[in-house]
């Protein structure tokens, strides 16, 4: 079946910059809009950055002008680049993509950690 790889996550210095990468793999015959999600500690997973498949955007607030979500559809992959990150970025980051195979699923990736030390 359809599967979600989350990787790029990690440590770094407040103000750093982390690439996060989400990989799609299996019969996929099509994927709509895709996005990164995150949840930190003791907190519910709140939205991040989405992206459609005509590459419209929609960030949280709180990452505008910081982060860039990109797509390569040759390669089914989904992107987020993180850039001037601050400690309250902590948390494990979700991808998520909706697809379509034989019918039309939303998935979800296992998660990555990215930490931000101040």
């Amino acid at each position: 079946q359809v599967q979600l790889v989350e990787s790029g996550g990690g440590l770094v210095q407040a103000g750093g910059s982390l690439r996060l990468s989400c990989a799609a793999s299996g019969i996929i015959f099509s994927i709509n809009a895709m996005g990164w999600y995150r949840q930190a500690p003791g907190r519910q997973r709140e939205l991040v950055a989405t992206i459609t498949s005509g590459v419209s955007t929609n960030y949280a607030d709180s990452v505008k002008g910081r982060f860039t979500i990109s797509r390569d559809n040759a390669k089914n992959t989904v992107y987020l680049q993180m850039n001037s990150l601050k400690p309250e970025d902590t948390a494990v980051y979700y991808c998520n993509a909706d697809i379509n195979t034989f019918t039309h699923h939303t998935y979800w990736g296992q998660g990555t950690q990215v930490t931000v030390s101040a």
